[in-house]
């Protein structure tokens, strides 16, 4: 090999180990940046300049044996100059403070992980309710705006206006970036919640095997989503909500056949799923129940669990499916719900569940599941020429190969 190819090569590998570094590992690196230093855009600059030198040396000096840790040290240090930079006669009372902030923090709320603690201390209830769970997906978890619109059903550059936004006023109005105390957490839990589901139904989107920053993201969703339920074991909604991922998550190894081709829920094969996961999924279910205070997120888990069951049994039950979805509209109102509501009615009505799905068309003409939805039921009203017409739609917007594919297959049937 020639010197300038060995060059290329190193180069290349070198690229990658920063690339696969921040993927994994950004969440976690900023979250303990921003436990210190109280500043999420300090903190994302400081990493960013890490990052930057990381590509710049590690192809002369050799990839790290822990390149996290690597990264951690030159983060650190690059915000002790941004702070030696901006220092002012008043740093010293401002380190003082930092310090003793620090000390009082010890014995508090113990989070158990810093990227929770930091998902409470960005649902502050100063920063605007609607960007709090994006905030939380960007800064702790590492997403992107475009990521992070498609889990909220916006336009990417819409999306990137409003996290820059939250950001500056976050900086301008000098909002504290406190660890909440106890009593705070039930009034920020809400967001904390959104902000977990949204990353595990990024990953859930993700394509098996193809990217494992899916599979890694779901497994730190859940972990969140079980540190969430050890600290507010009394809260139906976080017992829920890890429920519902249990549920779907068992099922992965179903969503995939041998050949990687996509499997929908209806025709997989139970005996794929994960059965400890799901008896957990349950247990969990039926412990939130016993409060006796339905929550949007226990009610989505008790529609998984049906749908289970009526895969496992091959027996049917469209009457409660259907009320469980209208309580979740009365809870929760979506657009997704209200799609997923017009499927389980096309049980019942099939006529009645397309009039529902067209009453939804001025607001769903880029969201792929209606357009699925629609040549589902057009299929089952007869109606075959829009039915393949809108299978066509779907198939265009689906973001997964695997389901474009399977989309298509069908309108060979």
């Amino acid at each position: 090999m020639s010197e300038a190819a060995r060059r290329g090569f190193e180069d290349a590998a070198a690229r990658r180990s920063v690339e696969i570094a921040a993927r994994t590992s950004y969440g976690r690196l900023l979250a303990l940046l921003a436990s210190r230093s109280r500043d999420i855009a300090a903190a994302e600059d400081a990493l960013a300049e890490a990052l930057e030198a990381a590509i710049a040396t590690w192809p002369d000096r050799g990839v790290p044996a822990n390149p996290d840790a690597w990264l951690l040290t030159a983060a650190r240090r690059n915000l002790g100059h941004a702070r030696a930079r901006q220092a002012t006669a008043t740093t010293g009372a401002a380190t003082m403070a930092l310090l003793q902030d620090e000390r009082d923090s010890h014995g508090a709320v113990p989070f158990g992980d810093e990227r929770l603690k930091l998902l409470f201390v960005c649902a502050h209830p100063a920063i605007d309710a609607s960007v709090q769970a994006p905030l939380m997906l960007q800064t702790v978890l590492g997403l992107d705006a475009a990521r992070i619109a498609a889990s909220f059903l916006v336009a990417p550059a819409t999306m990137g206006q409003k996290l820059v936004r939250a950001k500056a006023r976050i900086r301008d109005a000098g909002i504290a970036f406190a660890i909440p105390e106890s009593e705070q957490l039930p009034e920020r839990r809400a967001a904390v919640l959104a902000a977990i589901y949204a990353a595990y139904g990024t990953a859930h989107d993700t394509i098996t095997g193809a990217d494992p920053r899916g599979e890694g993201l779901a497994g730190e969703a859940i972990w969140l989503a079980r540190l969430l339920c050890e600290l507010m074991p009394d809260d139906p909604e976080a017992l829920g909500l890890l429920a519902l991922m249990l549920f779907c998550e068992a099922r992965r190894p179903a969503r995939r056949d041998a050949a990687g081709g996509f499997v929908p829920l209806r025709a997989q094969d139970p005996h794929r799923w994960d059965a400890a996961m799901l008896a957990e999924a349950e247990a969990l279910l039926r412990t939130a129940a016993r409060h006796a205070t339905p929550g949007r997120f226990q009610i989505e888990a008790a529609i998984q669990s049906l749908h289970a069951e009526t895969v496992m049994t091959g027996v049917s039950n469209p009457g409660p499916l259907l009320a469980l979805y209208d309580l979740l509209l009365a809870t929760a109102p979506s657009i997704g719900a209200r799609v997923s509501r017009a499927v389980a009615l096309a049980a019942l009505d099939p006529a009645a569940a397309c009039a529902a799905l067209d009453a939804l068309a001025d607001r769903c003409a880029t969201y792929q599941p209606w357009w699925a939805a629609r040549a589902h039921l057009l299929r089952l009203t007869g109606d075959m020429a829009r039915a393949h017409a809108a299978t066509k739609t779907a198939a265009g917007l689906a973001s997964d190969p695997a389901v474009r594919a399977w989309l298509l297959a069908t309108l060979q049937e």
